[in-house]
């Protein structure tokens, strides 16, 4: 339901009757001098729908944090074919043995007629939300100060969150590029070593060819 100071509200509900019997409904609420419901009984017919208008009158002061512990009964109780809504007493609703009587509790919950917006804008002249909100006149002081803190902590943490996930952005960058570079020297180094092992065996290979021609030729000559 929505809350506005010094405005009445209202809301509706809408019963509906899916069997194929007669249903006499009512309904209570904790707070009679609080709220207005039109009808707060009546018979719904086989297959149809009925419309209960809540009106709750205009309130003075709004509840501590907006919360509401007005609470609603409905009952209902299937009833006789062509009864009507004189015929209904409050014996109807008793509860008895062989009588079956559907109850449902509503808790009040209010709306702001005016939500603030999530994301709070400075004004031209650089003023803050806060300030704003006292210029407009509001003579609810708790409710502004509940409202101020709503929309200047998510600011807080919003500007906290950005922060710490700009700074593990930088470090993976770095660490990505050491990485890189560590994988780059490492490949460096294995082409020195490859290369190394290649001119070692030539050197060798041609040294071994050398000793062994002079041994045959030694020999060769002797013969």
């Amino acid at each position: 339901m929505e809350f506005e100071l010094r405005k009445q509200s209202s809301c509706s509900m809408v019963l509906t009757n899916k069997t194929d019997k007669y249903v006499a409904f009512k309904v209570k609420t904790t707070n009679p001098k609080k709220y207005w419901v039109r009808p707060n009984s009546g018979i719904v017919l086989p297959g149809s729908s009925s419309n209960v208008t809540v009106t709750m009158l205009a309130q003075k002061e709004a509840p501590p944090d907006m919360q509401c512990k007005d609470k609603f009964l409905l009952q209902s109780v299937v009833t006789q074919d062509g009864v009507t809504t004189k015929d209904i007493t409050p014996e109807m609703f008793n509860k008895e043995e062989g009588k079956v009587v559907e109850e449902i509790r509503l808790r009040v919950v209010y709306i702001p007629a005016n939500p603030p917006s999530p994301v709070p804008e400075e004004s031209e002249e650089g003023s803050s939300p806060r300030a704003s909100v006292y210029e407009n006149g509001n003579e609810d002081a708790s409710l502004l100060s509940a409202v101020s803190r709503s929309l200047e902590e998510p600011k807080e943490k919003s500007s906290e969150a950005w922060t710490v996930i700009s700074k593990l952005t930088e470090e993976k960058t770095s660490a990505l590029q050491q990485n890189q570079k560590l994988h780059q020297e490492l490949e460096l180094m294995r082409k020195e070593i490859s290369e190394n092992r290649v001119n070692g065996f030539s050197l060798l290979f041609v040294v071994l060819v050398g000793v062994l021609g002079a041994v045959v030729g030694y020999f060769l000559k002797r013969t």
